[in-house]
């Protein structure tokens, strides 16, 4: 009967084959090298069901565990609401970006079977967006969606615009998919410039150029976050269940970002262009 006492003691019942550190090592592996279930289950001398039940019991722990701070041990980033405070209350400067990695296509007739295909790659794929620092290493990686969604959709609808309302010192490298945000905070957010037209004068197309190539180069850190992720197998092509996907990328982006905050912080060198004194001869 419900409400009564209990009948059996806590801590009773079947005890797992695998003790708990045996379970991470067989989750860690997995998302690292993407071995079958199957494979494991036979390194460790147990049934296929046993690594199952494993991985998707350390998995959901992997990624609630939120990102890794640079210099900050003990403190982690887990909401864009975290990210955009950190990022202004140390005076930060963000880079986003976003990736999509391709993902099993839907059986045919399933509803919504074509919001998973990317107008960039025609994939089936699922996209996810990435923040790092000025140095490429991971702070944020979350606002999943469906291939079919356009960046600057989930700038809208993620809530990335309002925190950059919400934190007006807080600025930001981007491609030219958010464009549209930059026209929106052109105080915080740089986008590459618009080329100049076709009849415009030599001195306006170098000065374009260099200014390209200086945007391009502080926000091409970011892309170097992405590749690390897909340095990780499931993320160079997932071949899991989609609704798997979200949980699977934060346990590997939050362990990225773990190896990431211990590189030490270089200084931000300035890259202004100075003037050069004209000597008398």
């Amino acid at each position: 009967m419900r409400g009564g006492l209990r009948k059996r003691a806590e801590g009773a019942g079947r005890k797992p084959r695998l003790v708990f550190t045996d379970r991470l090592a067989a989750t860690l592996v997995h998302l690292r090298l993407g071995l079958p279930h199957a494979a494991l289950a036979e390194l460790y001398g147990v049934d296929r069901s046993t690594v199952s039940a494993a991985i998707r019991e350390v998995r959901p722990l992997l990624a609630a565990r939120g990102f890794a701070i640079p210099n900050r041990p003990g403190l982690r980033i887990r909401t864009l609401d975290d990210l955009f405070t950190y990022a202004d209350a140390e005076g930060v400067d963000i880079r986003l970006d976003g990736t999509e990695v391709q993902v099993r296509r839907p059986r045919a007739g399933r509803p919504g079977r074509k919001a998973f295909v990317s107008g960039k790659k025609k994939q089936n794929t699922i996209k996810t967006t990435t923040f790092s620092d000025h140095q490429g290493r991971a702070l944020f990686s979350g606002v999943v969606r469906l291939g079919r969604m356009h960046d600057q959709t989930a700038v809208r609808t993620e809530g990335i615009a309002e925190q950059f309302r919400l934190h007006l010192d807080v600025h930001a490298e981007v491609d030219s998919g958010y464009q549209g945000l930059a026209k929106e905070f052109p105080s915080q957010v740089s986008a590459p410039p618009k080329k100049p037209a076709q009849d415009a004068p030599d001195g306006d197309k170098r000065a374009w150029r260099e200014a390209r190539r200086r945007q391009s180069s502080a926000r091409i850190v970011v892309e170097h976050t992405n590749a690390e992720y897909k340095q990780w197998h499931p993320l160079q092509r997932y071949t899991g269940r989609r609704e798997d996907y979200e949980q699977t990328h934060l346990a590997i982006a939050g362990l990225v970002s773990d190896r990431a905050a211990r590189r030490t912080t270089r200084r931000l060198t300035s890259t202004e262009l100075v003037p050069v004194r004209a000597t008398a001869c």
